[in-house]
């Protein structure tokens, strides 16, 4: 099926400029990589937008611990710089409403819960929409949506976006990895305006917030998806994922932490990795990531930043099927955080991603 995607754009590949690649991904494991979908002609670099719930620690829809007596739910929303991120959102859920259900109708922009988006954030699906149904086939693990014709009223440089939103989103729940989408019971082979195709389930390997790295030929790439960093308006730090196009490589882990130490492309993400760093060794072994990272000014017992270690973990679980990374530092490790925080352990993604107050 792959192939058969590939096939279907090849035409239009040469005339859209590579900087801004919007194409969806195929999805890859840990050992093998396959290349990007290229990108249809009419999309555009406007597109905006990994998560925090893709991990084995994760609850059902990415559902956070209560905190006090407010429950959060992970959603994708684009932020005031134009890229998609998980922000941890308070919800209720009535009787008989699948969290699923309830997670999309958080992403309707202007719609039942405006109010909990942080300022300057946009959720994707456009206002007014409905979800007329909401179903998840517990054996192919595909979850069926029906939104309502406001869905298809859209602009189309937000077309790839809602996709990503709404992919990411829903899969990160164990219980769905992939979504099929209908509007008023008709399912959908594209998206009506920019011609997305549909043909087959979204997957978390439709990418989000699509970049190429420099020198890296399209033809030649693979997709590495890193953590970096960003500031609310009101100064408060989360995580932005980013899926990075790099030159191919037989470990996409070590891909993975190098494109993390490089940094973002982007100059309104922050890099997390101290300066210097280097990557001494990094496998995966029964589940569990070791990376061990080389630093000669790093002095025995300081502690490393909490931003740095939370990236690394969940971008290292983003890249493969491990539920947990140990962090090592010139071969040491006993590590705290800055927050106090042991990594003399393997650690599992952290369900308190972007739990912003703003």
């Amino acid at each position: 099926m792959i192939g058969r995607r590939w096939i279907r754009h090849t035409a239009l590949v040469a005339l859209v400029v590579l900087p801004v690649l919007t194409a969806g991904c195929s999805l890859f494991s840990k050992e093998t990589s396959q290349p990007i979908d290229p990108p249809p002609l009419d999309q555009s670099g406007s597109q905006v937008d990994m998560t925090d719930d893709a991990g084995s620690e994760q609850t059902s829809m990415g559902s956070l611990p209560s905190e006090g007596d407010v429950p959060r739910m992970t959603v994708y929303l684009q932020d005031p710089d134009g890229y998609l991120a998980p922000v941890a959102l308070p919800y209720t859920l009535a009787d008989g409403v699948l969290p699923g259900q309830k997670a999309l109708e958080m992403m309707v922009e202007n719609g039942a819960y405006a109010a909990g988006v942080p300022e300057g954030f946009r959720a994707m699906l456009p206002q007014g929409t409905r979800i007329l149904n909401y179903d998840v086939n517990p054996d192919t693990k595909i979850a069926t949506v029906d939104f309502s014709e406001s869905f298809v009223s859209y602009n189309p440089q937000d077309e790839r976006a809602m996709l990503e939103s709404i992919a990411w989103t829903l899969t990160a729940s164990p219980e769905v990895k992939g979504v099929e989408l209908y509007v008023e019971g008709e399912r959908l082979s594209e998206m009506p305006i920019a011609g997305y195709p549909l043909d087959e389930a979204l997957t978390r390997g439709i990418g989000i917030n699509i970049e190429i790295a420099e020198g890296v030929a399209y033809n030649a790439s693979f997709p590495v998806t890193l953590y970096f960093s960003n500031q609310t308006l009101n100064e408060e730090q989360y995580y932005v994922p980013v899926t990075r196009l790099v030159a191919r490589s037989d470990s996409a882990l070590h891909a993975a932490m190098e494109e993390l130490i490089e940094g973002p492309i982007d100059n309104n993400l922050t890099g997390v990795i101290i300066p210097g760093m280097e990557v001494a060794s990094i496998e995966e072994i029964d589940g569990v990531v070791t990376v061990d990272l080389l630093d000669e000014t790093y002095e025995d017992g300081l502690p490393i930043p909490a931003e740095m270690l939370e990236a690394v973990v969940l971008s290292l679980t983003e890249n493969t099927d491990a539920a947990a990374v140990q962090v090592m530092i010139n071969g040491q490790s006993g590590i705290m955080d800055d927050h106090n925080r042991s990594y003399s352990e393997p650690v599992g993604r952290n369900h308190h991603v972007n739990a912003l107050k703003s």
